[in-house]
């Protein structure tokens, strides 16, 4: 992963949070919310992640879509060619989810990441500068 996580919930989001990384000069992870692969889809959250890139094209940026508990979603995201998926089922399935991301040149992330939620905060430039300035610290 690239830098600092930062959850991000809307195309206003991701853009604070790359608009921060971009200040700091520091790289950084954007997240989906838990579970989100079920209601944005890998589509829609690979168009913001995309959209948000677009607009800083220097910021080192990774993008990781949590699936859940849900196999057949982070399936579904890997062969929508997003490259990490979150998965929080049994291990035995994440073994073999593992496996096929990295035939695709993908990651499957299992642990639950650090991360600033930017779901109900006033300010996401603010909070995202003073988050990512926390890993130099």
């Amino acid at each position: 992963m690239a830098g600092r996580a930062i959850i991000v919930h809307s195309l206003d989001h991701a853009l604070a949070a790359l608009a921060a990384a971009a200040e700091l000069g520091a790289p950084v992870t954007l997240l989906s919310p838990p579970g989100a692969a079920a209601y944005m889809g890998a589509g829609y959250f690979q168009a913001l992640i995309d959209e948000a890139r677009a607009e800083y094209l220097r910021v080192p940026v990774a993008s990781v879509l949590d699936c859940g508990e849900e196999p057949g979603l982070a399936l579904a995201a890997l062969r929508q060619g997003l490259k990490a998926v979150r998965f929080s089922g049994p291990a035995q399935v994440a073994d073999k989810i593992a496996r096929i991301a990295g035939q695709m040149g993908a990651e499957l992330v299992r642990e639950e990441l650090p991360a600033l939620d930017l779901l109900d905060v006033s300010e996401p430039r603010a909070a995202c500068l003073e988050w990512l300035e926390g890993e130099s610290s």
